[in-house]
């Protein structure tokens, strides 16, 4: 299908997505079951990313100042060892930065910075994370 999918990287069942051959995911990073990804417009998943159960990521919408309701969107980019909790939605344009945390059923409608720990809808910094990330998500859980 064309979707990029580096060694050592989970993909749980029911991944539904949009344009397979836009999307890219590196080594050691988990995607949750029934997530949904468009790559359509450009998905870049780093290394160690854990992506939770029921997350969507957009990167075409609709735009509502269109005459005819055409569409409007960007790339998305989750950097190296985020973490998106599950049911989080995050829509086209943005970037969630190294070692950023998505709440559970956050709405990410812009950037998030490096290390932020964003929530709410729309989401907003609520605090910040460690740097002294180590971890490798060199794992697999059982009857996922």
């Amino acid at each position: 299908m064309g979707m990029k999918i580096a060694p050592r990287t989970t993909v749980h069942w029911r991944l539904a997505f949009f344009a397979p051959q836009g999307i890219s995911i590196e080594s050691n990073s988990i995607i949750g079951n029934d997530c949904f990804l468009d790559g359509r417009s450009g998905l870049t998943i780093g290394s160690n990313v854990n992506i939770g159960g029921h997350v969507q990521v957009f990167t075409v919408g609709h735009d509502p100042q269109s005459p005819s309701f055409g569409t409007k969107g960007g790339p998305v980019v989750i950097g190296d060892r985020a973490y998106v909790a599950s049911r989080a939605t995050i829509l086209p344009s943005v970037t969630i930065g190294e070692g950023a945390v998505v709440a559970a059923g956050a709405v990410v409608t812009k950037s998030v910075e490096p290390y932020d720990i964003v929530a709410g809808v729309p989401a907003v910094p609520i605090g910040k994370r460690t740097r002294e990330l180590e971890y490798d998500l060199d794992f697999h859980m059982p009857f996922q």
